[in-house]
């Protein structure tokens, strides 16, 4: 009697099984590379999703975190943290604001930026303006309160009722901007480039625009820097282009150069309302986070780091323009500001980014069929030259699918 074939088992993991994973994991990095457990070499083009500002293992950031885990790591905000408080100083220096909460992440600093926004008229005693307007695309977080921002279907779906108090209009259009006001309305949220929404820029003068409407109404004006800020469009924070400060803005991402790090800023009037006992959190602003975050900030606001970013994204823009006009059956266009670049794909982003992952190059989806590029911004023309080639490459290989769509059509 023949023995029944062995049927071998599943790959199984105890992970929730929420990400779609690639067949891919990383062992060490250094810099703009990533290299698997067998030694294969990968050049890093999405950096964690803008998170390794840095690069890998920089040698800055790991002599940071080394030192303070040598020192104390968690006290709690019981007590008063020295590196908290110079790390504010610092943000508030380089910017409009003059208060800053610590959080963990883009969602929670959102979330603070949020209860901000509803405090502020709550305590002016106008406990119904909660109401908040958003953009369209946008991309706020993952908690309850940030989906129902961020306003999506796809990830609101199957979570219950949304989160009430959000508006969401349509992008770039201040004339629906006007119209979603009301007695009710307490801020507009918005983002200064949608990254997650396809990395999209906002009409010239929209900002000025919003700033004005919020003015003449009341209004706070959020501004989600989660994955603009930080020097990752060329200005320390991107509203720095826009010509208009905010009320509000978060940070997270690239703040901690991927140690979990966000913070909500706001100027003294915005912030009026959040006194002791109306936020809080458990680890946001530990010794180990506030190490790293003034790490960054000692590379970031070095002399010329941020002039090296513009050179670098500047070339990065250009290669890729002339490549673009060499491949349009694959790309057909190129946005973004900085080292936040998008590559506007004729084909299915996942197929293009696949063959972009075959190719040895890492890099991001996001919406209106765009390819994200979010390289470190240490990089140099050295690392943009090798991501070219990689993508020329990875265009030669989807040619001939194009050509057969082309065929079939």
């Amino acid at each position: 009697m023949t023995a029944p074939a062995t049927v071998p088992p599943k790959p199984h993991s105890s992970l929730y099984n929420t990400f779609a994973r690639a067949p891919l994991e990383f062992e060490r990095g250094e810099g703009a590379w990533v290299y698997t457990p067998a030694g294969e070499a990968y050049l890093d083009f999405s950096a964690g999703i803008a998170v390794n500002s840095l690069g890998h293992a920089n040698p800055v950031l790991v002599a940071a975190l080394t030192e303070q885990a040598g020192k104390i790591w968690h006290t709690s905000n019981l007590f008063r943290i020295p590196g908290q408080e110079r790390l504010a100083e610092r943000l508030t220096a380089a910017s409009f604001a003059d208060r800053v909460f610590f959080a963990n992440s883009g969602a929670e600093a959102n979330e603070c930026a949020i209860k901000t926004a509803r405090r502020y008229h709550f305590v002016n005693g106008h406990p119904e303006r909660f109401h908040i307007i958003t953009i369209e695309g946008a991309f706020h977080g993952r908690t309850l309160a940030t989906l129902a921002a961020g306003g999506q279907e796809k990830y609101l779906e199957g979570f219950g009722p949304k989160a009430d108090g959000f508006v969401q209009v349509p992008f770039g259009d201040i004339d629906a901007v006007k119209a979603a006001v009301t007695p009710e309305t307490a801020a507009i949220m918005v983002e200064p480039i949608q990254g997650e929404g396809g990395v999209r820029s906002f009409p010239a003068g929209f900002f000025k625009e919003l700033r004005a409407l919020c003015d003449a109404n009341g209004l706070l004006l959020v501004m989600d820097e989660v994955q603009t800020g930080v020097g990752r469009t060329g200005k320390f924070f991107a509203y720095e282009w826009t010509g208009v400060t905010p009320d509000i803005l978060t940070l997270a991402k690239g703040i901690g150069g991927g140690f979990p790090l966000g913070a909500c800023l706001a100027t003294e009037e915005a912030a009026k309302g959040m006194t002791p006992g109306t936020h809080g959190t458990t680890f946001g602003g530990n010794p180990l986070a506030m190490a790293v975050g003034n790490a960054v900030l000692d590379v970031v606001l070095a002399d010329g780091f941020l002039d090296h970013v513009r050179e670098t994204g500047l070339y990065l823009k250009q290669r890729l323009a002339a490549l673009v006009d060499q491949h349009g059956d694959v790309l057909d266009g190129v946005r973004g500001e900085g080292l936040l670049v998008g590559l506007h794909a004729v084909q299915p982003v996942p197929e293009v980014v696949a063959a972009l992952r075959a190719q040895h190059l890492l890099v991001a989806g996001a919406g209106e069929n765009v390819v994200r590029l979010l390289p470190p911004l240490t990089i140099g023309r050295t690392e943009v030259d090798a991501a070219i080639e990689k993508i020329e490459a990875a265009c030669h290989a989807l040619a001939p699918a194009a050509e057969r769509q082309q065929i079939q059509a």
